[in-house]
């Protein structure tokens, strides 16, 4: 049986099928539906509109590239925080050898060192008039009762021959050989055996003759360390119940050739300058000015007359990371030869 084209439009007559007939001619195979083409475009266009694209804005692109970075960007914050804890760590474990060897290096200059006290007057230095009121005694009579602290120098020459002085000052850490170089540089960073250490040691400024008593002003420098070597225990000189033991106003100073003693006048605390660590004037006129800022800026309760005929000790260290220091101004008041 020939098969029927069912194809609608291009047959010239239109074929007469009952729907039964239709049916069983389908049935057998016995009718050709055309294929139509399907219009690929048109099914995406049909779909596009039932679900438009999502429009790709800067903001997506950004959010799309902040995504893709995060996990860097965390990386790299882990990264920097590990390298800033491992500095750290190293930092602190470099403190503590500096103030281990320093420790050990007091142990070793208290074995051999040879401390005396002498009870003597001493060659008086710039005494106060008499009073006009006898019943007013000045304190500078009391404090050159003070006895010398005398230093055999045989065993610190031996370790280091920048020895040139022993201080001493009650109710602190400070009982150290103190020791002057070429410049003021080298012992801010190595201790008195000389070897490399940021806790330094305690020096002379090179400006200064050995001699004290040849000295306007004689400069001793030293770090204020927090386990209170070297000079970290100046900080004591800052309280008030410190301040108020009278016992506590001398400082003690032995070299090779005489003992000193000088009285506190005047400690504050100060940004970093260079006014206080002048060392000597080249008129009176000077050296007054320099005493009355000096005694203005005192924030202890002390109270000591000084003049332009005194000879001016000043110590110095650093009390934070700001670049403030700790000063101590005392005068000499009494000396002996050896």
């Amino acid at each position: 049986m020939k098969k029927i084209n069912l194809d609608i439009d291009n047959a010239t007559e239109k074929p007469k099928l009952s729907r039964e007939e239709y049916q069983k001619l389908k049935h057998d195979g016995k009718i050709e539906t055309p294929k139509k083409e399907i219009d690929i475009t048109s099914l995406r266009t049909r779909e596009n509109k039932k679900n438009p694209p999502k429009e790709i804005t800067e903001d997506t692109k950004k959010k799309k590239k902040k995504t893709r970075l995060r996990p860097w960007f965390f990386i790299t914050l882990l990264l920097i925080f590990s390298i800033i804890l491992m500095l750290n760590l190293l930092t602190i474990v470099k403190w503590k050898n500096d103030n281990d060897d320093i420790e050990k290096l007091e142990e070793d200059i208290k074995e051999d060192l040879v401390i005396t006290e002498i009870e003597e007057e001493g060659e008086l230095v710039n005494p106060p008039e008499e009073e006009k009121e006898p019943e007013v005694v000045s304190d500078y009579w009391y404090y050159v009762s003070v006895p010398f602290t005398n230093v055999d120098f045989t065993s610190l020459l031996s370790k280091n021959s920048d020895t040139m002085a022993f201080i001493k000052i009650n109710n602190t850490n400070v009982n150290y050989p103190v020791v002057q170089t070429n410049n003021n540089d080298f012992y801010l960073n190595h201790a008195y055996d000389k070897s490399y250490n940021e806790a330094g040691w305690i020096y002379l400024d090179y400006r200064n003759n050995k001699d004290l008593s040849l000295n306007d002003n004689s400069i001793i420098y030293g770090h204020g360390r927090i386990n209170k070597t070297v000079f970290g225990s100046l900080r004591n000189t800052l309280n008030t119940s410190w301040q108020n033991n009278i016992d506590n106003h001398t400082i003690s100073i032995s070299t090779p050739y005489k003992n000193y003693i000088y009285q506190i006048f005047s400690i504050y605390t100060i940004k970093s300058e260079t006014y206080y660590i002048t060392t000597k004037f080249s008129k009176p006129y000077f050296k007054e000015k320099w005493i009355k800022e000096m005694k203005k800026r005192n924030t202890s309760t002390i109270n000591t007359e000084v003049t332009t005929e005194d000879k001016v000790l000043t110590l110095s260290t650093c009390l934070n990371d700001d670049d403030i220091r700790i000063v101590v101004h005392a005068k000499l008041i009494k000396q002996q030869t050896k």
